[in-house]
């Protein structure tokens, strides 16, 4: 009766309050509001980042954008780093940064699922290699596994365009070395955000919950979800409660000590019955 429910996440929405315009027609107290939590949201930032150019590093921030909401695995940390050396405008290292995750992330995937595909041709190809540096091969035997959705192919493709451009030597990237990293950042977070999102319209997850995700059950065997989403996961029935764990947002904990009905249901069940508990709480 249970499914899997992604809980562990990556989240940092504070580029997109920043950029966010104050409507006219919005209440005055809640325009006060709002520009309250910009103004502490600057001071933090230029805490963490220094005050020289201080304008430099918010344009930076909010031309960056929001860090994509992802569920936590081999690229949260690097990708943290990939940003602040953009927001205080090292922008080579954070191109050459970027196109370096990307392939890190490609290499990490095969490493992490290549066992469960022995029998694939591809397999024979990288079973022995400890990195590819390839990205072709790469993203073509992850999208031969069906590991990578269609749009991040599109996007890795992409992002390697950039890589060769800016690793390769091109006297352009003397003087665009801005845009390219914002560029190449923005391509890596797009990977990130279809690949590893915690919400959205992926294939694994069960269509028509709002507000939370939750692993459909034929997707639960699959490898890619199987090492690398349910370890982010808890597996609870449709009577849980999240309860908060601490002053991170995104620290929770998970109170479920319900007596379920030993038995399976299907997809659709389970939303109507997330569905039914929600309208009774």
């Amino acid at each position: 009766m249970k499914r899997y429910r992604v809980i562990n996440m990556d989240l940092d929405s504070r580029a997109a309050l920043l950029a966010t315009e104050i409507p006219n027609d919005w209440e005055e107290r809640v325009k006060e509001q709002h520009r309250v939590n910009k103004e502490r949201i600057k001071k933090g930032l230029l805490f963490e980042y220094g005050s020289s150019a201080a304008d430099m590093k918010l344009k930076n921030f909010i031309d960056l954008g929001s860090k994509p909401l992802s569920i936590l695995a081999f690229h949260n940390k690097f990708l943290d780093q990939i940003r602040r050396a953009f927001i205080v405008g090292s922008y080579y290292p954070a191109l050459t940064a970027a196109c370096a995750l990307g392939e890190r992330i490609l290499n990490h995937l095969i490493r992490v699922l290549r066992q469960d595909f022995k029998s694939t041709a591809e397999y024979k190809r990288v079973y022995r290699k400890d990195s590819l540096d390839a990205w072709d091969e790469a993203i073509g035997t992850l999208e031969s596994w069906g590991v990578l959705l269609p749009k991040v192919v599109t996007t890795y493709r992409a992002l390697k365009t950039i890589r060769h451009r800016s690793i390769h030597f091109d006297p352009a990237v003397d003087t665009d070395d801005r845009s390219l990293a914002l560029e190449a950042i923005r391509k890596l977070n797009a990977i990130i955000s279809q690949q590893f999102g915690c919400f959205g319209n992926q294939p694994w997850f069960i269509p028509g919950i709002r507000g939370a995700s939750y692993i459909r059950k034929e997707a639960e065997s699959t490898p890619f979800i199987k090492r690398i989403y349910i370890p982010n996961c808890h597996l609870v029935g449709p009577l849980h409660k999240l309860e908060p764990a601490g002053y991170n947002l995104t620290s929770v904990r998970v109170d479920d000590d319900n007596n379920y009905e030993d038995r399976e249901i299907s997809d659709d069940e389970f939303r109507d019955l997330l569905s039914k508990q929600a309208l009774s709480a």
